[in-house]
């Protein structure tokens, strides 16, 4: 698989914004921005036989995982851009708040019975971050030392809310072998694009 860089990133959510707005692409699109250098130091880390778990905005994440930019580019004229999903690639997004974390967890568990060497990688936002799902699947990953590692990506947003007003006092993110956690500021609004006004 050829290095993925940076602008490869970026040119390729030009691209699907550019034929979003033309109109060729009849659903909600998550287009990830301003979070290249981070996500390519993290997918360092990760083999490629490893799963990787995403939201919604899960377009870097795939390309990273080695999800061929074509067949995502086709997924996602075809209206699954907030879930794509590539079994070959080991790769599986939700736009459901929360809803990839406990598949995440069986995952990691069924590695762990089986004696696999592989490793289950999961990417939130803060406000999922904020939810009791996320702290029960921590825990209980945490307990049984299963192979999970969370990544907490920050845009301080709660969808078009930010975090603090949307959750009141912000929890402090946790510090163990689970958890990564890394801020940057959103380049596109929730879905779609144009900018996002906070009046």
């Amino acid at each position: 698989m050829k290095k993925i860089t940076r602008q490869f990133l970026i040119d390729f959510e030009k691209r699907i914004k550019k034929i979003y707005e033309e109109g060729n692409i009849k659903a909600p699109i998550h287009l990830s921005g301003n979070n290249e250098s981070h996500l390519i130091k993290i997918f360092k880390k990760i083999d490629k036989n490893d799963w990787v778990f995403s939201t919604w905005r899960n377009h870097y994440h795939a390309l990273l995982h080695g999800v061929d930019s074509k067949w995502l580019k086709k997924e996602i004229l075809s209206g699954r851009s907030m879930g794509i999903i590539n079994k070959k690639k080991n790769f599986f997004s939700s736009a459901i708040v929360g809803g990839i974390l406990p598949i995440a967890l069986g995952t990691a568990l069924s590695i762990k019975r089986d004696k696999k060497k592989q490793k289950v990688w999961v990417f939130i936002g803060d406000m999922t971050y904020e939810t009791g799902v996320f702290h029960e699947v921590h825990k209980y990953a945490k307990n049984f030392n299963l192979p999970i590692h969370f990544i907490i990506e920050d845009n301080g947003l709660s969808t078009n809310t930010p975090t603090k007003i949307a959750w009141g006092k912000r929890s402090k993110i946790l510090k163990d072998k689970f958890v990564s956690h890394y801020k940057y500021k959103r380049n596109f609004p929730h879905h779609g694009t144009g900018s996002w006004v906070l009046f």
